[in-house]
């Protein structure tokens, strides 16, 4: 029995599938912001790459956390 992925995780086929990159590219973008808040991530992640809000919470949650942050 395997066990279903869960949380933010659970959004990186879908994606990779909708935008066309690995969830490893957006995570390298990110990295250059650490130093702004959550919700300004996002925001830039939307205006600037076109990516649905729920996608880009996820992938700023997931990072922030595997960061500490």
């Amino acid at each position: 029995m395997t066990d279903k992925v869960q949380g933010p995780a659970s959004y990186f086929p879908s994606i990779e599938k909708t935008y066309g990159k690995p969830v490893i590219h957006w995570f390298d973008l990110l990295e250059g912001s650490l130093d702004k808040k959550h919700m300004e991530q996002v925001e830039w992640l939307k205006s600037e790459h076109g990516i649905g809000h729920g996608h880009a919470n996820a992938l700023v949650g997931y990072l922030r956390k595997s960061k500490g942050l």
